[in-house]
């Protein structure tokens, strides 16, 4: 299994995606283990439909992932010869498809008003509204705050390069006076001496980089403290802010493939989704409702 791990590493996965794919293979580790099966060379179709009648109490997407997983190493284990069968086609092809979900947004009074919500007297609050910012007024993702280092800020050319950690595409944004301006207070008076290369750290000992759940309770933290009604109802973490951007960026009549640069998508279709949100755009597609000639149906009532 390590040794197929690296070879999907070498082919381009991202390490989310690998950490996700040794979980699932790790369920039939364990699994070939509880049925006394120490060799590749003894893994046969009792052992795969046994484990596969098993994920039912796992979520559809669970099954899925861990079918995809499944069927990946049960090639490679026959490409490399390691098995004297393919035995892929045991593994089932799953109908999932995830579903679509209308994106978390706050208003633009409502982000206002968070940004309102910070005290930015003290170091903490300095380094809190530059990183909301930077989910807010450019659409980072969490991880790419979290990463951000002094190299990725070109102050002569007032702009923000770096590699994307999801897509792994480089991408240039401006670097907005009212961000830089916060950027600049939180390294002036706030940021810990630190020889780290990463822009945020920790507010208290160690003084390591920040981490993506620590953020995500940040903007939860201020957006509750904002009042901002059906928090708890709605995401309430960065990544909510980013679609907030878009929906502002809609409002706004935006061209879409625009959007699609700003937030760092590879294609517009990523975009399509925020489509959803522009309920000013939506209404002006609604149509009207026909008369329906009917003996139950009068006047616009039914009888």
């Amino acid at each position: 299994m390590k040794s197929f791990f690296e070879f999907r590493k070498s082919q381009g996965l991202s390490e989310d995606t690998l950490a996700s794919n040794k979980l699932y293979l790790h369920r039939f580790l364990c699994y070939l283990n509880s049925n006394n099966v120490s060799r590749i060379l003894d893994i046969n179709n009792k052992h795969i439909l046994g484990f596969i009648n098993g994920l039912g109490i796992f979520s559809k997407s669970t099954i899925h992932c861990t079918l995809s997983s499944l069927r990946n190493f049960l090639r490679y284990l026959f490409d490399r010869q390691h098995l004297d069968y393919d035995l892929t086609y045991l593994v089932p092809k799953s109908s999932y498809k995830k579903d679509v979900r209308i994106p978390t947004t706050y208003t633009k009074e409502e982000i206002e008003r968070l940004l309102m919500s910070v005290d930015r007297s003290s170091p903490k609050g300095k380094r809190d509204v530059a990183m909301i910012l930077l989910a807010a007024r450019l659409g980072l993702r969490a991880s790419d705050i979290c990463g951000l280092k002094f190299e990725h800020i070109h102050w002569e050319t007032n702009t923000i390069q770096f590699i994307q950690k999801k897509t792994k595409e480089k991408i240039e944004l401006p670097l907005l006076v009212e961000l830089g301006n916060a950027i600049i207070d939180y390294l002036k008076y706030g940021r810990p001496v630190s020889d780290l290369p990463y822009v945020f750290l920790r507010a208290q000992q160690p003084y390591d980089r920040l981490e993506e759940p620590t953020l995500h309770s940040i903007v939860s933290f201020y957006l509750k403290r904002a009042g901002i009604n059906n928090v708890d109802q709605k995401k309430h973490g960065p990544h909510a802010l980013r679609h907030s951007l878009a929906g502002i960026l809609l409002e706004q009549k935006t061209p879409l493939p625009v959007i699609s640069e700003v937030l760092g998508h590879t294609n517009s279709e990523s975009t399509k989704t925020y489509l959803s949100i522009d309920l000013d755009s939506l209404r002006q597609c609604a149509l009207d409702v026909p008369i329906i000639q009917s003996l139950h149906y009068k006047g616009g009532e039914l009888q």
